[in-house]
């Protein structure tokens, strides 16, 4: 049998606007009736079983004011809801609800968002209504159990027993309204904890990069990029800052008086060999760049949310004309489980590098595994939400293709994980480690390399004409912006260096720069061998950085 379709009454003066929200509603799966008149469609709602009232109107409008009050105080009709169609200014959708509106959308209306505020308004409706079907039960039990007491109590021979009866009786009552008073609290401080969580959650959301990319803030990351880096290139740590040094000692002995010579001659000799060192740790670095950097790969992960109690993904409620998701009143995404608009995704973007055969990628458990230590994606889960992996992609340096990848083991003890990349045809070498307990040493060079900011700074590499057009044909998908930016050859690691600060029993220090999206890069020294795994940045603290000891990995490459 076909559940009753709710009933929705429209008024609304222009009859193609009328013919258009009618049209919306009818395809929503709503029972929708449109009038012209505010008298007519008030006559609609309280003469029949309406479940929601649309009113175009202009504010201030004592007519809508007196039809919101006509609905109000017409008990049959108690728990209509109604939304106003009003001005663009703020003030009007305040005045809405001021009036006693249960929610207000400005002109132009845009349809979808319409009919998914509808959505939100007629869910919260029937648990009201659920609610108050609770109560009526308890107060009809109550009823019919005083109409069972008169009916026991009809000789003057029980009134003893019924007087007694009666007393244990209005206990009785008194705990069933008791119970029932009990159940509307916990029930209307559910809904108040279930819409907060449910407020953070979006906000989260809208915070995270999601599927659709916000062009205009991606650019804007771009344009800072661009002007902080080279992408791609390596800055031996101090060199500029030695030969200044230099430049100025040679100065001093110019004007120097015999005394000071000496002792200016000896720094000299000091800052040279360091320069020299410096240069010579640079070269070292230069030559084991393009041997490395083709086993160096961008890890594209795709996170999405999955109702635990239907199995459903969690979507968008739409998109509007720009092609953004719509929006509540806070500028948080709407979301349901019904396909109105793309499935919700969280990008990550992270790095992971060849060292096993069969296309085994070393990377970071909180890559592989997102949700890992993050409190923000756990809280999703008192929404009855699981994080889960949509997908996984993998692209190499000189190779425009995307190539899936599978988690294979996750670390127990560390953040690390591997992966299975399925390489097609592609060739690349693995990369050479050095898992002795001794290979780290402080105070000798590193070259790090990955994708530090991730998709920002691989458009970075574009001038602002190329990368506009990239995203404007990508539609802001993010896989879309990534294979175009594979076509044309632009997704390499970011490569920079520095030194060993200090050597931790399960963690190397040091001061190569990275930040988000370098998580999972390789840490090589001096002799092009891999000793450690890039994992978390010490933020504030002059760019220092926390590597995984590469030993760590063995057991997950060996399983």
């Amino acid at each position: 049998m076909n559940a009753k379709r709710e009933k929705i009454i429209i008024i609304e003066s222009d009859v193609s606007s009328a013919e258009l929200l009618r049209a919306a509603f009818d395809t929503a799966g709503y029972d929708v009736a449109s009038f012209s008149t505010a008298a007519e469609g008030l006559d609609a709602v309280q003469h029949s079983d309406a479940d929601m009232l649309i009113f175009d109107t202009s504010l201030p409008n004592p007519v809508a004011r007196e039809t919101i009050a006509a609905i109000r105080g017409a008990v049959a009709t108690e728990t209509v809801r109604v939304i106003l169609i009003v001005g663009a200014a703020a003030a009007e959708r305040a005045a809405a609800l001021d009036i006693g509106a249960d929610d207000a959308v400005s002109r132009p209306v845009d349809s979808r968002e319409l009919v998914a505020r509808v959505h939100v308004q007629l869910r919260a409706r029937r648990a009201e209504a659920a609610l108050r079907k609770k109560v009526r039960i308890a107060e009809e039990g109550q009823q019919i159990a005083h109409t069972a007491f008169e009916a026991i109590a009809v000789t003057e021979k029980m009134a003893s027993d019924a007087t007694k009866l009666d007393h244990r009786l209005k206990i009785g009552f008194s705990a069933v309204l008791a119970l029932a008073a009990v159940m509307a609290v916990i029930y209307f401080g559910f809904a108040r904890t279930a819409q907060k969580q449910t407020q953070r959650s979006n906000a989260f959301i809208a915070r995270m990069e999601g599927g659709l990319v916000h062009q205009q803030d991606l650019l804007s990351q771009v344009r800072k990029l661009r002007g902080e880096q080279v992408a791609g290139t390596i800055a031996p740590a101090g060199k500029d800052e030695l030969k200044r040094q230099a430049a100025d000692l040679k100065a001093k002995m110019s004007t120097a008086n015999s005394d000071e010579v000496a002792a200016l001659q000896k720094d000299l000799a000091e800052t040279n060999a360091r320069l020299k060192r410096v240069e010579q740790e640079g070269a070292a670095a230069q030559n084991l760049i393009p041997m490395d950097v083709q086993s160096v790969c961008l890890l594209h992960v795709s996170v999405a949310f999955r109702d635990k109690q239907s199995g459903r993904r969690l979507h968008y409620a739409g998109l509007n004309s720009q092609g953004d998701p719509l929006e509540d009143s806070d500028g948080n995404p709407i979301l349901n489980l019904e396909a109105g608009g793309p499935e919700v995704k969280v990008d990550i973007f992270g790095t992971g590098f060849l060292a096993g055969p069969g296309g085994r990628v070393i990377t970071n458990r909180h890559v592989a595994e997102p949700w890992w230590k993050n409190d923000e994606l756990k809280e999703l889960t008192s929404q009855g939400l699981q994080a889960e992996i949509s997908l996984i992609r993998a692209y190499f340096p000189g190779d425009s293709r995307a190539f899936h990848a599978e988690i294979q083991q996750i670390s127990s003890e560390t953040d690390l994980a591997t992966m299975r990349v399925d390489l097609q045809d592609l060739k690349r070498p693995l990369l050479s480690i050095d898992s002795q307990k001794n290979a780290a040493v402080s105070g000798q060079p590193v070259v790090l390399m990955g994708y530090a900011t991730g998709l920002a700074a691989i458009l970075a590499r574009t001038d602002e004409e190329a990368a506009q057009k990239i995203l404007t044909k990508s539609g802001g998908d993010v896989s879309q912006v990534l294979d175009e930016l594979a076509r044309q050859g632009l997704i390499r690691p970011l490569i920079t260096q520095g030194h060993i600060g200090d050597v931790l029993s399960d963690k190397i220090v040091f001061d190569a720069q990275t930040t988000s999206g370098g998580s999972g890069g390789p840490l090589f020294n001096r002799d092009g061998k891999v000793i450690g795994v890039t994992y978390a940045i010490l933020k504030g603290f002059g760019g220092s950085n926390f590597g995984i000891p590469i030993r760590f990995s063995q057991p997950l490459l060996t399983q």
